[in-house]
């Protein structure tokens, strides 16, 4: 007699495969123009980096290049609410934009668990890793990929979970109320999204 075989709930179904979204590869913002409402990477080779971050145009004091950073919750209270915000000016060599880019093959498994080692010179690339890959998924940010196309802006906002139907979800809001619900207290409108259309940016 045959034991009753069982699907693993988290694997992809054949007969909807997803494509990965395309990586975020860090590119300095002295080469690039048009940096207002772009996101950005700071910080100092050897030192370390900081993340979900919004840029304004570059200003030019004296013979130096400077950024204007400020958080991104800031920055979409700024634009929602039409609100001024402070901006300090970055040196623009301390400025990185993130840049979407076709994901290279990075490296695999090191002691048994899934690591990589990365250069302290520049911020890593950041591969899109599959939701369901993730131990912990709250508050990050997801792309959502529907027949190739990309949704990005997105916020997880519960950890993955198996739906009335039996699928496994997570909810997701955008970026505007998962920041509203910081500062308004709002709770943000959500929506259900198979775990296997999100993937962490």
């Amino acid at each position: 007699m045959s034991r009753e075989h069982r699907p693993d709930p988290f694997a992809e179904r054949s007969d909807r495969a997803v494509h990965p979204p395309k990586a975020i590869t860090p590119t300095p913002a002295l080469t690039q123009d048009d940096l207002r409402g772009r996101r950005v990477i700071v910080g100092a080779p050897g030192l370390g980096w900081r993340y979900d971050l919004r840029a304004d145009e570059k200003v030019v004091q004296g013979s130096r290049t400077y950024v204007p950073v400020i958080p991104e919750q800031d920055w979409y209270r700024a634009e929602l609410e039409q609100v001024e915000v402070f901006a300090p000016l970055v040196p623009a060599e301390r400025v990185w934009i993130e840049k979407l880019t076709v994901a290279r093959e990075v490296g695999g498994p090191v002691d048994g668990k899934s690591r990589r080692l990365v250069s302290l010179d520049a911020p890593p690339e950041q591969p899109p890793i599959l939701a369901t890959e993730s131990l912990r998924i709250a508050g990050r940010r997801l792309v959502q990929v529907i027949d190739g196309v990309e949704r990005r802006d997105l916020r997880a906002v519960t950890e993955v979970y198996s739906s009335a139907n039996g699928e496994i979800c997570i909810r997701v809001a955008t970026e505007l109320e998962w920041y509203r619900w910081v500062w308004s207290g709002q709770y943000p409108k959500t929506l259900e999204v198979p775990a296997r259309l999100l993937w962490l940016e």
